[in-house]
């Protein structure tokens, strides 16, 4: 495992198709991309189009173009061309700042989740050469976090109304006819065909297993939840975890999740039989052994500033990250396995993984 600090916080990061390109936002209006020069990264690009806090980037593997979403309601499309990042603005159409964003696996359309209560699925209008969109709407509080089926239509989404749902995102004009799923093959846009709660906590982060017949999504009051997604009825598996709130998730493969969080670790979560079942912290800390202290450190700083107002109070985890985990994805992949991932958080560390076995 690999770590570097990129900046004092980092709210988000995407790799490019070969993992030879990172960009970053180090908690402010702007977008860093740095290059990988074997363990050192290089700042080679600061893209500023955005007015506030960047909170959403993704890089299209296949067309090699940026999209980003930020506070200030706003969403680009950047593109490589002359030796440079050129931005195009998207007509998102919402009066809440945008909290999330994800190109679909055909890299047609994308989607930005807000806090207007809905998503706004965007796609190319060569007509009028610029990004328009079209809303799902269907939400009751804002919409934290999204993600693409691998079919290219089913989208999920993670709301603070506790709720993860699911929808068609089916454009016609730009998706090709419309695939059978356990739903049908009749696929209205936005329509919603399941809907599951958590329960007492904002759904943090919503994923598809990488065959597309699961669909994980974690709650605020630390649960991993499981939807069977292989009939019109899914059957969810809820694992209460014992220790802080995650903030997001990655399939490792159909049998295992990583889950990142407020406890500074990775945690790794396997289907043994029919359930879902928690099995080990990832990070060895500087010990070598498993770290289990980071969470009673944690809550030991927050009553020093409480009790004693004691704000220069540091305490030193025993793990990699120093401070809540935010954003894991995949860095590398076996087939539809992951062989590496990438953890970034609001210690303005970037880590780099071995996927477990």
């Amino acid at each position: 495992m690999s770590l570097k600090r990129l900046a004092p916080c980092i709210t988000c990061h995407a790799w490019n198709a070969d993992g030879s390109k990172v960009a970053i936002c180090p908690n402010n209006n702007e977008i860093h991309i740095f290059a990988k020069k074997g363990n050192d990264f290089v700042l080679e690009s600061k893209l500023l189009e955005h007015d506030q806090v960047v909170t959403g980037i993704d890089w299209g593997k296949k067309t090699n173009r940026i999209v980003s979403c930020s506070e200030d309601r706003n969403a680009y499309v950047w593109t490589w061309k002359d030796n440079q990042w050129k931005p195009m603005l998207v007509i998102l159409r919402i009066n809440r700042c945008a909290t999330d964003v994800k190109w679909s696996p055909e890299e047609n359309k994308f989607a930005v989740a807000s806090g207007a209560k809905c998503v706004s699925v965007c796609y190319f209008e060569e007509d009028h050469d610029w990004w328009v969109s079209k809303h799902i709407k269907k939400h009751k509080s804002t919409v934290l976090k999204i993600d693409w089926h691998p079919n290219n239509v089913l989208l999920a989404t993670g709301s603070s109304d506790f709720k993860c749902r699911i929808f068609s995102a089916w454009l016609k004009g730009v998706d090709k006819a419309a695939p059978t799923t356990p739903f049908g093959s009749k696929l209205t846009f936005g329509e919603v065909f399941a809907e599951f709660d958590t329960t007492m906590g904002w759904v943090q982060s919503v994923q598809w297993s990488p065959s597309g017949n699961r669909l994980a999504f974690i709650g605020h009051d630390s649960t991993l939840c499981v939807a069977e997604v292989t009939s019109a009825t899914p059957k969810v598996d809820a694992v209460k975890y014992v220790d802080l709130p995650f903030r997001d998730l990655l399939w490792t493969s159909d049998e295992g999740i990583v889950c990142v969080g407020h406890d500074c670790n990775p945690t790794f979560f396997q289907r043994k039989g029919n359930n879902w079942e928690f099995v080990k912290k990832l990070d060895t800390g500087s010990t070598g052994a498993v770290s289990t202290s980071s969470t009673n450190n944690a809550f030991k700083t927050f009553q020093n500033k409480v009790d004693k107002a004691e704000q220069s109070t540091e305490t030193k985890l025993n793990t990699k990250h120093q401070n809540t985990i935010t954003w894991i994805i995949a860095y590398k992949k076996n087939g539809n396995a992951v062989a590496q991932y990438s953890t970034s958080g609001l210690d303005g560390s970037l880590g780099i993984w071995d996927a477990p076995k």
